[in-house]
């Protein structure tokens, strides 16, 4: 009996194994595509798009995490899908780099054949490292005419980094964006890799993943973008990220159109939160409003951190900033930070995603020399008004180096200016010879620097100040001079209300504003 009940369990557990391996199903990769700036990670997107996306972004930098399905048929005839997010390059989007090497399933590093390896290339290397993610190194730009493929190997091998061919076992394409030279070779490489590690998840549950991005649509509200990674998102569900509860009426697909189901892999745009996701979160999916409410609040146990504390003798710049995205204003935070100088930093009193509004203006107008940034975002009609009455400049811009650089500008004009006094010369007194009301005459020895006619100087006794005074003349060997310097013997006539005696120390200086 105690066999037969052994075997029972055993079975049963042998057949919901059984279930569960073939409830697994292959699913397609996620490729994060990371590197310097300017290495063509968006046009390398963009040729095999066969779009245009770098042109709208400022000035060509890529300043959010931007995912894209691309659906291929290869040369044998079978169809692969694959999804690619687009990290920024820019050293500000340290932040959301990493977050995307965290959702992606393979890492492509990008290196220019131009330039080599740069420091973000570096930084997102070690990320990839620690990861443990499936990589593959992608040399761009080989149809420019300083290209030097072999150079870029090179300098990839001197950072760790060896490719195949190249004493290494990394997987390498060269490739141009431009042309088009290498690109399937590209693909072909991410299959085999996908294939390799194949990639699973189960297709009959709720759809779970990550947050890319948050922000606040006029119209539809507040959405975000995520990567499900598991499981399937259907209409009428009801999403759960952090505290954030949103019911799918509707879901959005890779390429902007509504869906009713979305699975594994498939950037998915989930709209009507009641407060903004927190980005690099998990989502989950539940098919009761009850359960998702439960995991809501349960999320809110979560301790909160809070922002620094003020620095005493510290002065701040109020800022106020609003942002397209979560994602750029955590960049924009991040960068801020780095900008504090000796006596002042800035300190963000209001921050959040949408357009910068009347409260907004309200609060910089009670808190007199505030800052208002705007970043890829308007300004609400009755905020304008506001701004023109009170005086307050709203200052917008589109490119996160023109924001922190107008950051910096500001702190440096108001930072406080202090008087720094600077020694010029110290003497000792030698001997006194006259005293007439304020006026003293004395001889003395130059003991370091100089002393000059009319220099402010302290008179200093046993290692105190006993009082401050002016020199009026100098002579040198009964010589009338304008200054004397170490080793000499001088006499001088000193102005001065404390009584000079001879072992005093005289030290000159000047009052300097810093």
């Amino acid at each position: 009996m105690f066999l037969q009940h052994i075997y029972v369990k055993v079975g049963s557990a042998n057949m919901a194994n059984s279930q569960v391996k073939e409830s697994m199903v292959t699913r397609p990769p996620v490729v994060g595509i990371f590197g310097h700036i300017d290495h063509g990670k968006s046009t390398l997107i963009d040729y095999i798009r066969k779009t245009n996306i770098t042109a709208t972004e400022a000035g060509g930098i890529t300043q959010h995490v931007s995912a894209y399905e691309v659906k291929r048929l290869k040369k044998d005839g079978t169809q692969t899908k694959i999804t690619f997010l687009d990290t920024p390059g820019h050293e500000a989007f340290k932040s959301i780099r990493t977050r995307g090497a965290s959702v992606a399933d393979i890492a492509v590093l990008i290196v220019s054949a131009e330039d080599g390896v740069k420091p973000q290339t570096l930084e997102v290397l070690k990320y990839i490292l620690e990861s443990k993610l499936p990589y593959m190194v992608a040399i761009t730009k080989i149809d420019k005419p300083s290209a030097d493929v072999m150079k870029a190997k090179q300098s990839l091998a001197e950072n760790g980094v060896f490719v195949e061919g190249y004493g290494g076992n990394t997987p390498v394409v060269e490739l141009s964006a431009t042309t088009g030279a290498g690109v399937e070779e590209f693909l072909d490489m991410i299959d085999l890799i996908a294939e390799l590690e194949n990639f699973q998840g189960e297709a009959n549950q709720n759809g779970s993943g990550i947050i890319i991005e948050s922000s606040l649509d006029a119209k539809r509200g507040i959405s975000a973008t995520g990567i499900i990674k598991n499981g399937t998102v259907h209409k009428g569900m009801f999403a759960a990220s952090g505290e954030a509860l949103t019911p799918l009426r509707f879901i959005i697909d890779a390429e902007g159109n509504m869906s009713e189901e979305l699975t594994f892999s498939s950037p998915v745009g989930l709209v009507g939160w009641d407060k903004l996701p927190p980005i690099g979160a998990e989502f989950k999916t539940f098919l009761k409003k009850e359960e998702a409410i439960s995991y809501v609040e349960e999320s809110g146990k979560k301790p909160i951190t809070e922002r620094a504390q003020t620095t005493e003798g510290m002065t701040y710049l109020s800022i106020i900033i609003k942002a397209d995205t979560s994602g750029s204003l955590e960049a924009i935070e991040s960068e801020l930070e780095k900008k504090s100088l000796e006596r002042i930093a800035p300190r963000i009193i209001i921050s959040g995603v949408g357009h910068v509004n009347e409260n907004d203006i309200k609060a910089a107008v009670a808190t007199p020399g505030t800052a208002v940034f705007g970043f890829h975002t308007k300004i609400d009609t009755r905020a304008t008004a506001l701004a023109e009455r009170s005086g307050i400049e709203v200052q917008s811009f589109n490119i996160i180096y023109e924001l922190t650089d107008k950051v910096a500008e500001l702190l440096s004009s108001r930072e406080p200016k202090i008087e720094v006094e600077e020694v010029s010369g110290t003497a000792k007194v030698l001997k006194l010879f006259s005293t007439s009301k304020d006026k003293q005459v004395v001889g003395a020895r130059v003991l370091n620097g100089t002393l000059s006619k009319g220099a402010n100087i302290k008179i200093i006794r046993r290692e105190s100040e006993i009082g401050k005074g002016k020199i009026r003349e100098l002579q040198q060997a009964k010589i009338v001079a304008e200054s004397v310097n170490e080793g000499s013997e001088f006499g001088t006539m000193i102005e001065s209300k404390a009584e000079i005696a001879p072992g005093d120390i005289l030290e000159a200086f000047t009052t300097v504003t810093k």
